[in-house]
């Protein structure tokens, strides 16, 4: 099974709609790591700083890569215990590299996928 971790700054919304604009990479993020949850090959846990604090400092890992400058790091994508990505949210390209599954936009006719197993 495929782990993949997103280690977020604090913030009060994990979606992207809160403030006064969106944030239309939250809002990518929080669409593929909901499909992730459905897919039972990929364990997807995303983590933010304000509200998982316990989870970040139980990660030596993860504290050695914030320790100099938090707001440049953060946030940290993690794919089976290893730092792959830091400073900015993981694309969809790399989602799918990271988990070996084919995400489709939502719009496509057929829905995700067309109904096939595999991807989101």
């Amino acid at each position: 099974m495929k782990k993949v971790e997103l280690f977020e700054p604090a913030m009060c919304c994990s979606t992207g709609v809160c403030g006064p604009s969106v944030n239309e990479d939250l809002l990518t993020i929080t669409a593929a790591f909901d499909a992730l949850q459905g897919v039972d090959s990929v364990e997807a846990d995303r983590y933010n700083l304000s509200n998982d604090p316990d989870v970040f400092s139980q990660r030596a890992d993860i504290l050695a890569a914030i320790k100099d400058d938090v707001d440049a790091t953060l946030p940290i994508t993690v794919v089976d215990g290893q730092i792959v990505k830091t400073g900015a949210y993981p694309t969809i390209d790399e989602l799918s590299k990271y988990t070996g599954l084919v995400f489709v936009p939502a719009n496509q006719s057929g829905g995700c996928c067309g109904g096939d197993s595999g991807c989101c």
